[in-house]
């Protein structure tokens, strides 16, 4: 067994200073102590698969992070582990309990879980090893987790079995206040559903409001990364595939992570309804130099047109909810320049632009893999992280 602070010191030296996860109860004496040092940065998130994906936006910003969660929440993590840290090569150090661990008594939800965890991890191709229970195998298992993230730009895990880590009570968060409501404020014209502003016309105003030199701009997997491609594939740009959903709290780690930049993220109401939780934690941790707008057509357009349930839905509405400093949607394209001209806020801001189905006709793909693209990016912004591997990188979708 080891004390927290012997695995947080000996992970600081190396540069790992981020945190985001889910609690469980063998992670709790490690949580409690991330959580009080107030030199590291700890972000709690409504699901695993969004902790990984908020520390991908850490990585992106060329530092180095945790992700922390239950092995039960592996599942939660899937896609983004799958379709996003490892087709970017954007790496982190994860730390997985092993709750139902062969021979060790559990709960019944843990029955299938545990056994299986070791090939789950092995499947998605992350090597693994036990989280260290001695002081001074410590350094050794980081060395070896940050030999492997930096010769393959992918992730790395520590597997956590019961009593690991010796408790530590939890004497401060400090407290969190509930920030005023700021109401939601949608400003339709009644726009005709065949005169509503196209995806493309959104995204060339957004191309107008974020010069390459100050601004990321992070679009949702789909036709929107692709439009945006389509208009000007410039170096602040990054496409995202796969890990629907997560575009938000990739922008959530990348603004916290470089508060020098603003950060843009372009969602899509299919994207956001699958990740909605995403937008509470936004509310709670978001910084005034990242934006939120979502282009809501009703449709998951990309796959053929199905309709999507958002025509029940106000995002504003979620967005002020869930604390956003600034919530605003409409049908009008002025909404976008509403929304990059709005006076100094201090959180996040939404839009919410209702646009008509479709796209242009002949629409590219991106020529520019996506280990290029995160790589272009990185190094436009002077982050530090850069993928040394080109092995086995797909070509952007």
């Amino acid at each position: 067994m080891i004390e927290a602070h012997q695995f947080v010191d000996a992970a600081r030296e190396r540069g790992f200073d981020w945190y985001a996860g889910v609690p469980c109860s063998y992670l709790t004496p490690f949580i409690n102590y991330v959580l009080q040092d107030p030199k590291l940065h700890y972000y709690s998130a409504a699901n695993e698969g969004d902790a990984v994906a908020l520390i991908a936006g850490v990585t992106l910003a060329g530092k180095r992070g945790v992700t922390m969660m239950q092995n039960s929440g592996l599942g939660n993590a899937v896609s983004p582990l799958t379709s996003l840290t490892w087709t970017f090569q954007l790496p982190q150090l994860l730390i997985v309990t092993w709750r139902g661990q062969p021979g060790v008594p559990d709960e019944p939800q843990h029955q299938l879980m545990g056994p299986i965890t070791p090939q789950m991890l092995e499947t998605m191709e992350i090597p693994w090893e036990t989280f260290p229970t001695e002081a001074d195998q410590i350094g050794p298992a980081l060395d070896r987790a940050i030999a492997h993230m930096d010769a393959t730009g992918r992730p790395y895990a520590l597997v956590m079995q019961k009593g690991s880590v010796a408790p530590y009570a939890l004497k401060s968060e400090g407290n969190r206040t509930r920030p005023a409501h700021t109401p939601a404020r949608p400003t339709f014209k009644g726009v005709a559903p065949q005169a509503l502003p196209s995806r493309t016309e959104v995204l060339a105003r957004v191309i107008e409001h974020t010069p390459v030199e100050k601004t990321v701009v992070l679009a949702s997997t789909g036709f929107c990364g692709r439009e945006l491609y389509a208009l000007d594939d410039r170096a602040n740009q990054l496409y995202l595939v796969g890990s629907m959903g997560c575009v938000t709290t990739i922008a959530l780690g990348l603004a916290l992570a470089r508060p020098d930049l603003r950060v843009v993220a372009l969602d899509g109401d299919g994207a956001a309804l699958m990740r909605m939780g995403a937008m509470a934690t936004l509310g709670a941790y978001g910084p005034s130099n990242l934006v939120h707008l979502l282009l809501d057509n009703a449709a998951h357009d990309s796959t053929g047109g199905q309709s999507t349930v958002s025509p029940n839905v106000s995002f504003a509405a979620v967005a002020s909810a869930c604390g956003y400093a600034l919530a605003i949607e409409g049908d009008d394209l002025s909404l976008v320049d509403q929304l990059f001209d709005a006076n100094a806020v201090d959180g996040v801001r939404f839009g919410c632009v209702h646009t008509r189905p479709g796209s242009p006709d002949g629409l590219p793909r991106p020529k520019v893999t996506p280990v290029e693209v995160q790589a272009r990016l990185g190094r436009h912004i002077g982050g530090q992280h850069d993928a040394t591997s080109q092995a086995h990188a797909p070509v952007a979708s």
